[in-house]
């Protein structure tokens, strides 16, 4: 019988195989890092047998838990069936994209992706070459994947000089940041401002509905769609995360507000290896390969793309979301479980928010919800990251100074452990924002 690897034999691998011991962007810091073995409902079990209560859920993938028997049943039943077609249509694919079309408003045709990155690095590609305009408007600090395109204003440490945009991270090319356009969130009279002046050379605004865990206010969704109509340039959605967790019809459904174009991942490939893009007719249809060799053809191809396996688990955690009462229950349980952290932090004087709404959270020391990325950064961020990484010591699994979910997994006994662990974690922070002891 073969002996298992311990946690600290995989860790030591890792250190050896895989750069700083982590996954892409993310390592956890030492005193907290662990190796995970499975997923059980909301909870993780590491390599060692310890359990953690899980609020990064799979980058908010895992809406429903990490093994809802819906989902398990129809990855196995597929799996007997094939893992991986190419170039062809096949069933499953075909029925998510007829569920997918009739549940986003803003789709007319959808075309697959494997992940939400690729999807918003598509919709970029399908407004440039239909309107012929190469520059784009994105907004400061928003995320939308991990390509060149994406790179710019994305960890900013100071406001732009708006709408000029940087990059802070190596080997993206400076020729595409005359391209690329920034706005802080949240403020329409510089959005404005940008068009009036350079809506000629802009094919698309693209915003995050809710951009991290800040909130729109109060008819900023509504004005882009309004600027954008008025200066002739397309409104792009990034749904990646917003998609089916704010509700069945996502971040449009919830603000009622509806772009040209869309892109999704995380929760319609049900944890799995899919995304889309979703939009107008006439828009997506510059995708069709039928166009190849014209100037307005946008092409999309990957190996991955539809793939039945995780097109079934996409079609059962949508079943699952689309029964009666799912989101009101799911909605306000999250509202009582972010109401219990605050608890927490009011008796132990902690100076902390919990900040974000619906299934979204994370602390901020800091007075009131932030409107834009230069709000988050004025936190006491060095602060927050020490009381993360104290609940992540406690069994409590979060990334430090990075945005977490709720899911539907998540039950009282979850609830219990991490205000257990959010006490022990606030007892240890003085002042000063530096672990006591």
């Amino acid at each position: 019988m073969s002996v298992q690897p311990t946690q600290a034999d995989l860790y030591a691998t890792a250190e050896a195989a895989l750069p700083g011991a982590g996954l892409g962007g993310y390592a956890l810091p030492e005193d907290g890092r662990f190796i995970i073995r499975e997923g059980r409902g909301g909870r993780l079990v590491s390599v060692d047998g310890r359990e953690y209560v899980d609020y990064v859920c799979g980058a908010g993938a895992t809406i429903i838990g990490h093994d809802h028997p819906a989902v398990i049943d129809a990855v196995r039943e597929r799996a007997g069936k094939g893992l991986h077609f190419f170039g062809t249509l096949n069933d499953a694919a075909v029925e998510l994209a007829e569920e997918l079309v009739g549940a986003i408003p803003c789709a007319e045709r959808i075309v697959f992706t494997t992940t939400g990155s690729e999807a918003t690095s598509y919709a970029l590609r399908i407004a440039r070459a239909v309107t012929g305009k190469p520059k784009i408007l994105k907004f400061e600090g928003a995320y939308h994947g991990n390509y060149d395109y994406a790179a710019f204003s994305l960890f900013p440490t100071a406001p732009a000089n708006y709408p000029s945009a940087r990059s802070e991270i190596g080997g993206v090319p400076e020729a595409l940041a005359d391209t690329m356009l920034v706005a802080p969130y949240n403020d329409l009279e510089t959005v404005e401002s940008i068009l009036a002046e350079t809506a000629g050379d802009i094919a698309a605004i693209i915003v995050e509905p809710v951009q991290r865990i800040i909130w729109p206010k109060p008819g900023f969704l509504q004005g882009l769609r309004d600027l954008a109509d008025r200066h002739g340039v397309l409104l792009i959605f990034d749904e990646v995360v917003t998609g089916f967790r704010l509700g069945y019809a996502g971040a449009q459904g919830c603000f009622g507000v509806i772009p040209d174009l869309a892109s999704y991942g995380k929760i319609v490939g049900g944890g799995g290896p899919l995304g889309c893009v979703a939009g107008r007719a006439d828009l997506m249809d510059a995708t069709d390969p039928g166009r190849k060799g014209r100037p307005d053809y946008a092409f999309i191809n990957g190996t991955l793309h539809g793939n039945p396996i995780a097109a079934v688990a996409g079609m059962a955690t949508l079943r699952v979301l689309k029964e009666p009462g799912f989101y009101d229950a799911f909605h306000a349980r999250a509202d009582r479980f972010r109401a219990a952290l605050a608890d927490v932090l009011a008796q132990h004087d902690v100076p902390a928010i919990v900040a974000g709404k619906a299934s979204f959270w994370q602390f901020l020391f800091a007075g009131r919800e932030p409107a834009n990325q230069m709000d988050v950064l004025a936190t006491d961020m060095p602060r927050s990251a020490t009381l993360d990484r104290a609940l992540l010591r406690n069994g409590v699994y979060v990334l430090p100074n990075v945005r977490r979910f709720f899911s539907a997994a998540h039950s009282d006994a979850d609830l219990e452990m991490t205000l257990d662990a959010l006490s022990v974690a606030c007892g240890l922070i003085d002042g000063q924002g530096d672990e006591a002891g």
